[in-house]
């Protein structure tokens, strides 16, 4: 880990806090984002690639005390690099030390340009670096073994996204104990297992037609049989974990114990009120603040 990652994070659980929120951008208001720093979550993630302008993550900053923004992700296929690195030193001079920088190569399907994705990335990197960005103020969406190995070499970790515990560990093995390990993990709330499972493959349904997703699954050991028709009921509850509060829970501090630093939850149907949940989780894991 370089010396600026160092300097940017006493420990990255105390920096983001054991759990946070990852929620897409458009679908977040200030007042939904005081109301999770309330609830003690330490971390919003801004999802549906944020513009490099980062406006959205200033005003989130602007209505919170302590809550730390992160990005999840920039796509740099869509967001200027030099845009990207100006918004950062705005905001870091603003709010010193609450935003990192998640930074992705998003999905071929949907950016026909996607081409040699890990050269794309150090490209985009070079220009953080001549501009000042620290490597320890960003995180790299990494999924297969060759963009870990940029994001160990060049960021401050991985923010991987619809991964299972396995997968938690075999980042943190790869990554070793000094980097950032904090991935996503999609929820559903409630204990009807076939409405749960509707909601979860609706919200899968795209995600299962996207190459990198796909492989990343074959990786943790699903098959092609898992994969097609909607996903296998085992594939589903794997990666869009449904139940109570406790059940939830659960899944949080199995990723916790196989070496991440830092889980943020994605509560599903996006649609509904998410805080009801969210306040039923953050008791269970006791992330309310004291008084």
């Amino acid at each position: 880990m370089t010396d600026s990652t160092a300097a940017l994070s006493s420990t990255w659980t105390d920096r983001l806090g054991r759990v946070g929120v990852w929620r897409s951008t458009p679908e977040i208001t200030p007042a939904l984002a005081a109301s999770i720093e309330q609830l003690g979550y330490g971390t919003l993630w801004l999802g549906g690639s944020p513009a490099s302008d980062l406006r959205a993550a200033e005003e989130f900053l602007d209505a919170t005390e302590s809550l730390q923004v992160a990005t999840g992700i920039v796509n740099i296929w869509k967001s200027d690099p030099d845009e990207l690195a100006r918004s950062f030193h705005r905001i870091e001079a603003k709010h010193p030390g609450r935003l990192v920088l998640g930074i992705g190569t998003g999905h071929r399907e949907a950016s026909p340009e996607r081409v040699r994705p890990i050269d794309a990335m150090n490209r985009y990197l070079d220009v953080l670096d001549r501009e000042g960005v620290p490597a320890g103020a960003r995180v790299l969406s990494a999924l297969g073994p060759r963009m870990l190995e940029v994001a160990s070499e060049r960021s401050a970790g991985t923010h991987p996204y619809l991964t299972v515990p396995q997968q938690t560990r075999e980042a943190r093995d790869v990554l070793g104990e000094d980097a950032l390990v904090a991935p996503e993990q999609t929820v559903v709330f409630g204990e009807d297992t076939a409405e749960a499972r509707i909601s979860a493959r609706a919200f899968l349904k795209n995600y299962l037609r996207l190459d990198n997703y796909t492989r990343n699954m074959r990786r943790a050991g699903f098959t092609d049989a898992d994969i097609v028709d909607g996903g296998s009921d085992e594939l589903v509850d794997a990666l869009v974990v449904h139940g109570d509060a406790a059940t939830i829970a659960a899944s949080v501090e199995a990723h916790l114990a196989a070496g991440a630093d830092h889980v943020c939850v994605q509560v599903q149907p996006s649609r509904e009120d998410i805080l009801g949940g969210l306040s039923a989780l953050a008791d269970r894991l006791g992330l309310r603040p004291t008084a």
